[in-house]
C-alpha cells in the first residue's frame, strides 16, 4: 500500500502485520478440502496525515458479499440492538408513516423489519443475493445492489429522498470510501439524517481486538478519521454515541453539510479521548503489535497445556473475527477439533485456512468438553447465559480477548 485511500497521502505507518490468511468468510465445503486455498496479506497501516487505519484492498466486495455466510438474525442481542435503535430513532427524528428509511447493507432485514412493523416505508440495499432473498421472504423490500453514487441517485429518483439512511457495520467494508459516502449523500434528503455504526479504533487498540482486522474490513475509524471521510461526500458529523457492540463501536449521526450546524459536546469529548490515547500521533500505535503477540502466545499455551493434560477444548461460533484469530495463532483440529455455530449455512463446512469442522450447537452438550473457546467474544454476556448448561458437567468457558480469561458459568 503506497497511498491512503481517503486523502491520497503516501505517509503510511505499520500498525500490525498478521501474516497472510484466507478471506474470513470463505468457509469451505467438504469437496474443497483438497483444493488450493488463496491467502492474502493482512497488514494494518495508518495514514499519518488523516489517521485513517486501513489494509490494502486485496479482495473485492463482490468476492465477499455476492454470497455471504453471515445472517444478522442469528444473534439474539444484535436483533434486540436493532429493535432498540429503530424505536429510539423514530422518536429522535419524529419519523411517522409518511417517512422513508433506507438501510445500506441491510442483510436479512433484521433492522428494517421493525420499520415495516411500524408502517414506515423502507428499502434495504443489500449486495448479497442469498441474504437479500431472506429479507424479501420476511417482507422487507430489498434491492440487490452495492451502493455507489449512481445507485444512490437511482434509488432517490425512484423512491424519493430518505429521511433517514442507516449504514450499520458497512462503512469499514467498502474500499471506495469516498464513492460510498457520496452514495449516502445521494440517498438522504437535503434535511435528512445519516446514521452509521462502525467499530471504534480506540477500543480496538485499547482492548487488543485485533481479530476484527480482516480482509472485508478495509478501514478502521476514529471519530477524527470519520469526520474526514464523511466530509468527502458532503456530510458533516453532528453527534456521536459510544456503543458496546462489537467490543466497542461508534454511532455517527451526520447530515448534509448545508444543514448540519454545530456538533454536540459529545463529539468534542470523544475527539479529546482519542487525542489523549495518542491516536493522532504514532505513539498510540507502537505497542499494539507486541500486545497482539502476547494474546497469541497465551492462547496457544493454554491449548497446548490442555491437550497435554488430556482435556478437551472445542469452539463456540464461527465468526469472521474467529478466523483471523485461528489463522494468526495457527490453530488446527489437533488443538480445536471442531467449533459450533447457530447458523445452519455453516454446518458441515470448515473454517478457512485452519479447516476446523463447523457443527450444530447441540454437539457441545453431546460431547461435554472440559472447555469451550468462545470465538465471538464480543457477545460475552449473551453467550455466558446461552452456554450456562456447560456448568452441568463442570465445563468452563474461555475468552481469548482482550486477554485470556477462563470463566466458570453457573446454570
Amino acid at each position: 500500500m503506497t497511498r491512503c485511500r481517503l486523502c491520497g497521502s503516501e505517509a503510511m505507518a505499520s500498525v500490525v502485520d498478521l501474516g497472510a490468511t484466507p478471506p474470513c468468510e470463505s468457509f469451505l465445503a467438504a469437496d474443497q478440502l483438497d483444493q488450493p486455498e488463496p491467502a492474502y496479506p493482512l497488514h494494518l497501516r495508518v495514514c499519518t496525515d488523516c489517521w485513517l487505519a486501513q489494509i490494502p484492498p486485496l479482495i473485492t466486495p463482490e468476492e465477499t458479499f455476492t454470497q455471504y455466510a453471515y445472517f444478522s438474525s442469528y444473534s439474539t442481542s444484535w436483533v434486540e440492538h436493532a429493535r432498540t435503535f429503530v424505536a429510539d430513532s423514530v422518536q429522535r427524528l419524529g419519523l411517522g408513516t409518511d417517512a422513508f428509511v433506507v438501510e445500506v447493507a441491510s442483510n436479512d432485514g433484521y433492522l428494517l423489519r421493525h420499520m415495516v412493523d411500524r408502517g414506515i416505508r423502507c428499502l434495504g440495499i443489500e449486495p448479497s443475493v442469498n441474504v437479500g432473498a431472506a429479507a424479501r421472504d420476511a417482507g422487507v423490500p430489498t434491492l440487490t445492489k452495492f451502493l455507489d453514487p449512481a445507485t444512490g441517485a437511482a434509488v432517490r429518483e425512484e423512491h424519493g429522498p430518505a429521511n433517514l439512511v442507516v449504514a450499520n457495520n458497512v462503512y469499514a467494508h467498502i474500499p471506495d470510501v469516498v464513492g460510498f459516502t457520496q452514495g449516502l449523500r445521494a440517498l438522504v434528503a437535503d434535511d435528512g439524517w445519516v446514521s452509521i455504526e462502525v467499530q471504534h479504533l480506540l477500543t480496538l487498540i485499547e482492548e487488543n481486538q485485533y481479530d476484527t482486522i480482516y480482509h472485508e474490513h478495509f478501514q478502521y475509524y476514529t471519530v477524527a478519521a470519520a469526520i474526514r471521510a464523511l466530509a468527502s461526500g458532503g456530510l458533516t458529523l453532528v453527534d456521536v454515541e459510544l456503543l458496546p457492540t462489537h467490543g466497542g463501536s461508534i454511532r455517527l449521526w451526520a447530515r448534509p453539510a448545508e444543514v448540519a450546524g454545530e456538533p454536540t459536546q459529545q463529539v468534542a469529548d470523544v475527539l479529546a479521548r482519542e487525542k489523549a490515547a495518542g491516536l493522532q500521533e504514532l505513539s498510540g500505535y507502537t505497542e499494539f503489535s507486541a500486545r497482539v503477540a502476547k494474546v497469541r502466545r497465551d492462547l496457544l499455551r493454554f491449548l497446548i497445556d490442555a491437550a497435554e493434560r488430556g482435556e478437551t477444548v472445542v469452539g463456540y461460533g464461527a465468526p469472521g473475527k474467529g478466523n483471523t484469530l485461528l489463522n494468526h495463532c495457527g490453530i488446527r483440529p489437533d488443538l480445536l477439533p471442531y467449533t459450533v455455530d447457530r447458523n445452519p449455512y455453516k454446518h458441515g463446512r470448515f473454517t478457512p485456512g485452519t479447516r476446523i469442522p463447523i457443527l450444530p450447537p447441540e454437539q457441545i452438550a453431546a460431547d461435554k468438553p472440559d472447555y469451550v473457546l468462545v470465538l465471538p467474544w464480543n457477545l460475552r454476556a449473551e453467550l455466558v447465559e446461552q452456554l450456562s448448561f456447560v456448568h452441568d458437567w463442570g465445563g468452563r468457558l474461555v475468552f481469548p480477548i482482550p486477554e485470556l480469561s477462563i470463566v466458570e458459568v453457573k446454570s
